[in-house]
């Protein structure tokens, strides 16, 4: 795993209903981009520094932004189809 200051820090839930938990890359440590990592968590806006695990993924701001992108297009997509059920 490698990642650089900006990027953004996904932990997968390995527990049924708890959260995904997403946090901002705030330095990393190591010149290559190894782990640790000094993440602020979107959930609380702590820091934490941290040892990814398997459960973990790195996302660049471009991949972040694209992913933001399409759940956006979902959430629209719902509210039109819920609009429109109400309106017919």
């Amino acid at each position: 795993m490698r990642a650089r200051t900006g990027d953004w820090l996904l932990v997968k839930s390995t527990v049924v209903g708890n959260a995904d938990q997403l946090g901002r890359i705030v330095e990393v440590s190591s010149p290559d981009g190894a782990p640790p990592y000094r993440v602020r968590w979107l959930r609380d806006d702590r820091e934490t520094l941290i040892f990814p695990g398997p459960d973990a993924v790195v996302l660049t701001a471009a991949e972040k932004a694209a992913a933001d992108e399409i759940r956006r297009r979902r959430v629209d997509e719902v509210q039109r189809a819920i609009a429109r059920h109400h309106s017919g």
